[in-house]
């Protein structure tokens, strides 16, 4: 587990503060009201993003740290203090603060659904209350970029994908947390350094164009490059024209090949990339180069490289960055956290198009004969299925305030994403079309949403 949260020039001393303001209000107005009962809330997704089947689960290992250091500081509690709008009860509290709550949770890389509970909070109402906004801060992005992941991961028919983003990602935070998620969701590593320090995820790294430019001539540069790293020489061969850059690469691949040597690979970042890496590859091939890896870069993202990879293009490799670092094209995820159960029973909203399902509950994932995910089933809690193959989704991470889960290293992490995938139904895995998987609600909690509606309406 991550030992100590830094979230760009905030270190983890202040982050007690990254919550919105009236989650204070509310708290102090509940400290007054002597209304501090337990209370439980779920945090779920609402509705897919664009072209989205399903959703991977990502950041509980940063959640599940945050809760157990919540603290807050003199300075914080001074900060709080300048506003002259929380009472000086609520602030004495804040000094003793500490999250005491029980949490369950769908654990990273797990395949989940809209509307199932992903990470379900029971605590004093205030503690559960002010820490909503950092608990869907970074469980909505986190999972938002695994799952973009995810589709090109698919996309890539079984081709490595590397994390290219940083340099386009929405900040340091960003990038840091867009290489781990993206390393759960499949992808073999990242170009982001520090991330590799951090994660211990795998690090790629080329050249750039500068650094052909530098020389007098492209071959030139070529020479100087694999001269120094002959055991990681992945040449960029696009600067100027690719075919040529593709016949300076093979001249000095045999340069290599006769003291010994092999190079790695070529990288093509522009231009007509199924056609060009086709070509690139017949030249190395012919040439007696066939272990020459090409990779593709580029503003790719899955619908680009299906469209490659349909046109027969060649590649081992592909390094995604802008779209998939930043989700282009579903930049948000819509996550909530909404009270379901306190000290006067489960609890409902009946709101139009935000309607929430009552009372603590558990969520199964039921399996088909084939061993493939069939459905899942959300019940009260301690209902079961009326199914023989099934496991529960959510894990008890967190008890009266005492981290009891032990997080699964990285790359099982990730293996269980991988595992998931594969029992995932193929039309899910369809990254133009939208398939719905079946969700049930059981008959037993229909029951209760509708003794509630009843008694709300009468």
């Amino acid at each position: 587990m991550n030992k100590k949260l830094q979230f760009g020039w905030v270190g983890e001393d202040n982050m007690a503060l990254l919550t919105d303001l009236y989650e204070f209000t509310m708290a102090d107005s509940y400290l007054r009201g002597k209304r501090n009962e337990e209370a439980t809330f779920d945090l779920f997704i609402r509705h897919l993003p664009e072209n989205r089947s399903f959703l991977v689960s990502a950041g509980l290992e940063d959640i599940v740290h945050f809760l157990g250091i919540m603290r807050f500081t003199d300075d914080s509690i001074h900060y709080l203090r300048t506003l002259n709008l929380l009472s000086d009860g609520f602030l004495s509290y804040l000094k003793n603060f500490r999250f005491t709550g029980t949490v369950y949770a769908i654990p990273e890389g797990e395949i989940y659904f809209p509307n199932e509970p992903a990470i379900v909070v029971t605590a004093p109402r205030i503690e559960a209350q002010v820490v909503e906004t950092f608990l869907l801060n970074t469980f909505n992005f986190q999972s938002l970029i695994a799952t973009k992941a995810a589709r090109v991961v698919i996309a890539a028919e079984g081709r490595q994908v590397v994390d290219f983003s940083p340099r386009r990602d929405h900040g340091t935070d960003a990038a840091m947390k867009v290489a781990r998620s993206s390393y759960i969701a499949g992808c073999v590593g990242t170009s982001n350094v520090l991330a590799g320090k951090e994660f211990g995820i795998p690090v790629y790294g080329t050249m750039a164009h500068s650094y052909v430019m530098s020389y007098k001539s492209e071959i030139e540069s070529f020479r100087e490059f694999v001269r120094d790293f002959p055991e990681n020489s992945v040449l960029l061969i696009d600067t100027y024209d690719v075919i040529e850059g593709a016949r300076n690469a093979i001249i000095v691949g045999k340069e290599m090949a006769r003291k010994g040597q092999k190079l790695r690979g070529v990288r093509i970042d522009s231009g007509d990339l199924a056609r060009l890496s086709k070509r690139a590859r017949r030249m190395f091939d012919d040439a007696g180069l066939g272990y020459v890896r090409i990779m593709l870069s580029g503003d790719l993202n899955e619908y680009r490289i299906k469209e490659i990879i349909r046109k027969g293009g060649s590649a081992d490799v592909f390094g995604v960055g802008t779209d998939m670092g930043t989700s282009r094209d579903a930049p948000a995820l819509g996550g909530v956290y909404k009270l379901v159960e306190d000290n006067l029973g489960p609890r409902m909203k009946f709101s139009k198009g935000k309607v929430t399902l009552p009372g603590k509950k558990s969520v199964f994932r039921i399996l088909g004969e084939d061993g493939r995910f069939r459905k899942d089933v959300i019940t009260e809690e301690g209902g079961k299925p009326n199914s023989k193959d099934y496991y529960p989704l959510l894990v008890k991470v967190m008890e009266n305030g005492n981290i009891i889960y032990d997080p699964p290293s990285l790359p099982k992490v990730r293996d269980r994403f991988l595992e998931n995938l594969k029992l995932l139904p193929d039309d899910l895995k369809n990254i133009d079309e939208v398939h719905k998987y079946k969700v049930e609600i059981s008959h037993s909690l229909k029951s209760i949403i509708k003794g509630i509606r009843s008694k709300i309406m009468s």
